[in-house]
C-alpha cells in the first residue's frame, strides 16, 4: 500500500501533468495504429510529417525535463515509429520510393 501511495504522490504520478499528458498522447499512437488499416491514399503526407516532427521534439523534451518523463518518452517514441511507418506508406503510394527502386534496376 505504501508503494501505491508513493506513486500517487510522486512528481510524475497521477496528480500531475507529467502523468496525464502522456496518457492523453497515447491517443495519437492508437489513432496511427488504427489508420494502418486504411488505404495509403487517405494519408496526409503533410500531417504525418508534422506528427513525426512533433514526436521527435517531444521525445527530447521528455528526456530533458526534470524529473525525466519516461512515460512521455515511450509515448512519443511509439508515435514516431507509427508515424514514420505511415509516412513510408504514403511515400510508396505517391511513387516516391518506387522511383528510386526503378532507377537502381536500370543501372
Amino acid at each position: 500500500m505504501s508503494a501505491f501511495r508513493a506513486f500517487l504522490n510522486s512528481p510524475v504520478g497521477p496528480k500531475t501533468t507529467h502523468f496525464w499528458g502522456p496518457v492523453a498522447n497515447w491517443g495519437f499512437v492508437v489513432a496511427g495504429l488504427v489508420d494502418m488499416q486504411k488505404p495509403p491514399e487517405m494519408i496526409s503526407g503533410n500531417m504525418t510529417a508534422a506528427m513525426c516532427i512533433y514526436s521527435g521534439l517531444f521525445m527530447r523534451f521528455a528526456w530533458m525535463v526534470q524529473p525525466r518523463n519516461y512515460l512521455l518518452l515511450a509515448c512519443h517514441a511509439s508515435n514516431e515509429t507509427v508515424q514514420l511507418y505511415q509516412l513510408s506508406r504514403w511515400a510508396r503510394a505517391q511513387g516516391y520510393l518506387e522511383h528510386k527502386k526503378e532507377e537502381a534496376e536500370k543501372e
